[in-house]
């Protein structure tokens, strides 16, 4: 008996090596297949980022650029850590205090009311200051559109004054970020010249811009209004050479000499965050060139791969 026992147990052992056996050919294919894969994807990534540097190394600049993948995250960085002048980019820190607070239920809210004051007007981009004074009424979610769509300066010190410059700071800090900072209201040359910028890094913005797009810093809700506020957005270097009818939800920003953009591109099946920043420019036009230029060559990566098989082959 004890004989039958012992050779019923040997069998068993047996079926069990048996099968393993016969799994591991097909283990070992499928895991040759996804290294193959990778294999392809790694070959695309390389002429991305060397297509890129071409760029950088022909702009008479200095650039510093972060590009994630939200699908896998990887990352090329290329003086990402590099503190630069936002200009208008930090407008996406005071969105995002906006609302928060609105979602927090402590703070500004989205249906607050503002009257148009004329000791508000600060120059610059936008329309606040053709509306009526006394008399005309729009809701901080107005301001907001009018922040995103015109670039509106003075609308975005409303809503500076209204969230708080230290609550939007913060924020920064309450997520890791450590050198973007609002400093400064818009258009206060003053606060430039005593050294109070507003600043940023390139790897920051794609880290916030990333939190964002993960839904990591408000409900589902607000976070696609946000990402659909950002994606009215009218002036776009990084939108510039792509295909008009993609999402693209950013905020560039210029100065003299600077010339920036952040935002996140809805590839179809790779979407991907990118900031690209650029300081010490000789000729703004070249800078905003520039900009365009990186985020193609960003593009062609992330549509060709959102679109096709795992093989490389274009599924429509």
């Amino acid at each position: 008996m004890a004989g039958c026992v012992a050779l019923e147990r040997a069998l068993r052992a047996l079926g069990v090596v048996m099968f393993v056996a016969f799994l591991a050919p097909g283990a070992a294919l499928a895991q040759d297949n996804e290294d193959s894969i990778r294999a392809k994807q790694d070959v695309l990534w390389s002429r991305m980022q060397d297509s890129i540097r071409r760029i950088v190394q022909q702009t008479d600049a200095v650039v510093g650029l972060a590009i994630l993948d939200l699908t896998d995250r990887r990352s090329f960085y290329m003086n990402a850590d590099a503190v630069y002048p936002t200009a208008s980019t930090i407008k996406i820190a005071v969105l995002g205090e906006l609302y928060r607070q609105h979602v927090s239920g402590r703070g500004a809210k989205l249906d607050d009311l503002y009257t148009m004051d004329p000791k508000d007007i600060v120059g610059g981009e936008g329309v606040l200051g053709m509306l009526t004074p006394g008399v005309s009424k729009l809701t901080n979610r107005d301001l907001a559109a009018l922040v995103v769509s015109l670039s509106d300066n003075s609308a975005t010190n409303v809503l500076i004054e209204r969230v708080g410059m230290d609550n939007v700071n913060a924020w920064l800090a309450n997520l890791g970020l450590e050198q973007t900072r609002l400093r400064r209201l818009m258009m206060d040359v003053n606060a430039a010249r005593e050294g109070r910028e507003n600043t940023a890094t390139p790897r920051e913005l794609v880290t916030l811009l990333q939190a964002l797009y993960e839904g990591r810093l408000l409900d589902e809700a607000t976070t696609k209004e946000l990402i659909d506020l950002l994606s009215a957005q009218k002036m776009s270097y990084i939108g510039r050479l792509l295909p008009v009818d993609l999402k693209v939800a950013n905020k560039p920003g210029n100065l003299d000499g600077v010339r920036n953009d952040a935002g996140i591109v809805f590839c179809p099946g790779r979407p991907f965050a990118i900031a690209v920043m650029v300081t010490f420019a000789r000729d703004d036009l070249e800078a905003e060139r520039s900009i365009a230029r990186i985020a193609r060559a960003a593009w062609s990566y992330f549509d060709r791969f959102g679109k096709s098989s795992p093989l490389g082959r274009i599924v429509r």
